[in-house]
């Protein structure tokens, strides 16, 4: 399947949707008093679907892979956070679980992706012959 806009990937479907639930997760006086941490977990987590979309929109297997790695180590940051989040009761351990639940798919779906480019012989929309 021949994917033309960021919306129907996959991985990005699944990042934005781990966007917005750590967005309404912070949305707490709790989190809200914590400015800096909440301003950092939001940042994270919006760089792992903006990763995601600006090296697809390079068009370039190459460029693309390196910023999936990027939204990939911006996984791990959020999954760090959600440890603190949790470690001082922002969150409960069942959102605790169920948002790292989350962090971890799109970690995944991000690595296969990862894996899939480093294996195809398409190179990206700027490298075929003819355009």
């Amino acid at each position: 399947m021949t994917v033309n806009n960021i919306e129907d990937l996959v991985t990005w479907q699944l990042a934005r949707e781990l966007n917005k639930d750590i967005y309404v997760n912070t949305n707490t006086p709790e989190f809200l008093k914590d400015y800096r941490f909440c301003a950092q977990i939001r940042a994270a987590v919006g760089s792992i679907m903006d990763n995601i979309a600006e090296g697809f929109e390079r068009e370039g297997n190459k460029e693309f892979i390196q910023f999936l790695y990027i939204a990939k180590g911006s996984c791990g940051e959020v999954k760090s956070q959600l440890y603190r989040a949790s470690d001082v009761g922002y969150i409960t351990n069942e959102r605790f679980s169920e948002l790292l639940s989350k962090t971890k798919d799109v970690k995944e779906k991000i690595t296969s992706l990862i894996r899939y480019l480093k294996q195809s012989d398409l190179k990206g929309k700027k490298y075929k012959q003819g355009t």
